[in-house]
Formats: C-alpha cells, sequence, structure tokens
C-alpha cells in the first residue's frame, strides 16, 4: 500500500499520472512535462510535496543538538533563517541534505527527504538521548507546497497577509495565506524565485485550490515530480540516492561550503582527512557533445579508462542541450575536459562543464 498526501485525490481529478515515488504515490506528470517545465522558468508552477519529511527539535539543548548533527554551523544564525545542511554518519557520508530553520534558540524545524525521513529521524533520537532536548517527527500532520517561478510572488501576495517582499532568499516568516496561519520561506528547488508553505493537512484542498484560482490568470499550472527533475537538473541541485548518499561526502559532492570545520560535528574528523590527504574524486556536470542522453549509472570513461559513473541526466528543456552530472577521477573536474559516457554499447562524446547549467 502506497503512502498518499492530503492532496492525492485532487491530483487524480486532475488526471495527474501517479507514480511509485519512495513508497509514496506522487504525480508525475499532469500533462506534458516540457509545458509544465516551462511555466516554472516563464510564470509559475506548484508542487505538492508533503512527502518530505519535517521534525520539531525544541527545548534548552536543541542548539547543541543540531551543532552535533549538522556540517554547517548555526552559530549567529538569526531567528527567521533558513540554513541548508547535511547529516555526516562517522566515515563523513552523507545521510540526508536539509534545511533548518530557525523558530527560536530552542525551538527549530528540520526539513529533510521522504525516502530518508524514517532513518533521519531515528538517527536524530539516538543523539538526543544526552540531551534536554525533544526531538517530534510532525510530518503526517503537515502539508507542504511549493510555488516557484517568476509570477509566484505576484500570486501569493494576492492572499498574503503580509508583504512578502520583505521574506528574503532563505528566510521565513509565519503569516496567513487565505486566513490560515503557516510558515513561508523563500527559496526552491528550481533555480526560480519561489515560496515553500508548510501548514495543517486540514486545509490542503482550500490552499491548493485559492492558489489555482489566483494563480491561473497569472499561467499558474500544477506540476509533476518530472519537470521538478528536469529544473533541479539544470540548476544543478543534487538529488539524493542519485547525486549523494552515504557513499559520497560532501567534499566530493558540492557540498563543501556547508562544512564547517571550526565546530564539532558527527564525521568531522573523516572528512579532516580526506581534506588533508586530497579528494580522489568530484561531482560534475557536463554536456554531451554526441547525440545520446546520460542516464544514471552510466559509467563514464577518459582515455579508455573507466573513471566514474553519471548520478543524474536529461535533455534541458531551457538550454536544449543534453546535459547530466556525475562523479569522475579528481583530476579531471576542471570544465572543458573531454568524458566519455558509455549507454549501452556504444561510447559517446561530453565535455565537463561549470555547474549549474542554467542560472536565472
Amino acid at each position: 500500500m502506497l503512502l498518499t498526501t492530503s492532496l492525492n485525490a485532487v491530483h487524480k481529478k486532475l488526471n495527474a499520472r501517479m507514480v511509485d515515488f519512495g513508497g509514496w504515490e506522487m504525480p508525475v506528470v499532469y500533462t506534458n512535462q516540457i509545458e509544465e517545465h516551462n511555466a516554472v522558468r516563464n510564470a509559475a508552477g506548484i508542487f505538492d510535496v508533503s512527502h518530505m519529511g519535517e521534525f520539531l527539535i525544541t527545548g534548552k539543548d536543541a542548539f547543541a543538538l543540531i551543532q552535533e548533527l549538522c556540517s554547517k554551523s548555526i552559530e549567529g544564525m538569526e531567528d527567521g533563517k533558513v540554513h541548508l545542511t547535511v547529516f555526516c554518519d562517522e566515515n563523513g557520508g552523507i545521510i540526508d541534505d536539509l534545511t533548518i530553520y530557525k523558530h527560536g534558540q530552542e525551538q527549530y524545524m528540520l526539513v529533510v527527504n521522504a525516502g530518508t525521513t524514517p532513518d533521519d529521524f531515528a538517527w536524530c533520537k539516538k543523539h538526543a538521548e544526552k540531551y534536554d532536548v525533544n526531538v517530534e517527527n510532525v510530518s503526517d500532520n503537515i502539508t507542504k507546497l511549493d510555488l516557484q517561478g517568476p509570477k509566484a510572488e505576484t500570486i501569493l501576495q494576492k492572499i498574503s497577509d503580509t508583504d512578502l517582499s520583505l521574506i528574503n532568499r532563505y528566510w521565513f516568516k509565519v503569516i496567513k495565506i487565505d486566513g490560515v496561519k503557516m510558515v513561508v520561506s523563500r527559496s526552491g528547488y528550481t533555480g526560480e524565485d519561489g515560496f515553500e508553505l508548510y501548514f495543517p493537512n486540514s486545509e490542503a484542498e482550500h490552499i491548493w485550490d485559492k492558489i489555482m484560482e489566483v494563480g491561473k490568470p497569472e499561467g499558474l499550472i500544477p506540476c509533476g515530480l518530472g519537470a521538478r527533475d528536469t529544473l533541479r537538473t539544470e540548476c544543478g541541485m543534487m538529488l539524493y540516492g542519485h547525486d549523494i548518499d552515504r557513499e559520497h561526502t560532501p567534499l566530493e559532492a558540492v557540498y563543501g561550503w556547508v562544512v564547517s570545520f571550526d565546530k564539532d560535528f558527527i564525521g568531522k574528523s573523516a572528512l579532516q582527512k580526506q581534506q588533508d590527504e586530497g579528494l580522489k574524486r568530484k561531482l560534475v556536470g557536463f554536456e554531451m557533445v554526441d547525440r545520446g542522453i546520460a542516464r544514471n549509472p552510466y559509467p563514464i570513461y577518459f582515455n579508455g579508462e573507466e573513471v566514474g559513473v553519471v548520478t543524474s541526466g536529461t535533455p534541458s528543456p531551457t538550454t536544449g542541450k543534453n546535459i547530466g552530472m556525475g562523479y569522475v577521477r579528481y583530476d579531471l573536474r576542471k570544465p572543458d575536459t573531454e568524458i566519455d559516457i558509455k549507454i549501452r554499447d556504444n561510447f559517446v562524446k561530453a565535455k565537463v562543464v561549470k555547474l549549474p547549467f542554467y542560472k536565472k
């Protein structure tokens, strides 16, 4: 039996194509994936991402627990700020990438990936035992909608009680949208301007319908996980289980900037050792030179030698190129390095390029 979000019936009413996504029945496409992709780039799209997990960490040791669990320091983090970070295991491998929402020195919300939610929660509870802190998994109570695109602010402002221009990127406020109190942050997984809305499941259909109503004149359409994947790939954003996992460290991925070596955290010593000894591989972006689409887990070659693996790959509707990401031997990480992707029995030329492929 697949898990479902509070908007499952709405998606089916809209004739979305539903798929099994990590044990959740989720919409992959409503009408046409390229149409949905382009709507986000040019107007706006709305995504139901309620399958993601949310934890509340509260109590006098909340700060200390998060400092131990997360690679990025939250020292000096202001109330209302959102940080991107990772959980590492003792070997420096990435357990998950997540965002931290600071409500106060003793109250934080962590937003984690859907497929890793049970393990992430167990990890947090295990390490919370020695602290005066409460860790609560509130995922089942929360609907999360992402409203993304250049028209996102115009649309949401119509039903907001707060001037949304006051919410800067990677900040949040607790406000009312069409009378419903909720957390609204400004970031996104698409490379566009946009907002994340967290609110009670009981208001799911009401808020979805209202946003669709006020957004329709601005070109808003519902978007599935297919468009979400091409959008995030174009802006070089990683997908857990593909581009990052326990077999790779944040230094090998493009998460070196969320590692704070000036504080203690789980996995620090392993990452310090890796940095001191030098990296052996690195996640890079690439464009196909010859015809072909690279997919996970096609092998990557250089001068006839296997040197890495494709982690994500797709045609890019915005750039018109076939693009991808993958790990390569560290000395091959520089832009314009020519590589070969083995697609079935053929070696297809590609070149390393600087991430992201698309930037607003």
